[in-house]
């Protein structure tokens, strides 16, 4: 291949990423549209109490840092969502969703996004 072959391929191959992370990056702000999205790290679960006679299972919203403020102003790792089906517990389900949805895009962005920085290097030199 001759240099000039070899540069217009590394720059048809730069050209093909930034197409994909733009694709993913829109991605991205698409599913941002449509709700609120989880902060990272957080997830769903389920947790029982015991009545008298019963034992009754509740859903909480749990982050591995505190970023939920609490009635009193503090801020909880945990957000209370109620039984399952309630309005909270289907909206953290749904914004835990969008989290996993974005996170694993990203994963994408990032990757291609270092592909892309080592064709520019390649590309000045």
């Amino acid at each position: 291949m001759t240099k000039n072959k070899k540069r217009e391929d590394l720059i048809d191959r730069a050209e093909r990423l930034q197409i994909a992370i733009a694709t993913l990056n829109s991605k991205i702000q698409q599913i941002r549209t449509t709700g609120d999205v989880a902060p990272s790290k957080c997830y769903v679960l389920r947790y029982q109490a015991r009545g008298k006679d019963k034992i009754y299972y509740y859903y909480k919203l749990h982050a591995s840092l505190p970023v939920f403020t609490t009635n009193t102003g503090k801020k909880s790792k945990y957000k209370h969502l109620g039984k399952a089906g309630t309005v909270a517990h289907v909206k953290a389900v749904m914004d835990v969703a969008r989290r996993s949805q974005i996170d694993s895009l990203q994963r994408a962005v990032d990757s291609l996004t270092e592909s892309w920085q080592a064709l520019n290097k390649m590309l000045e030199n």
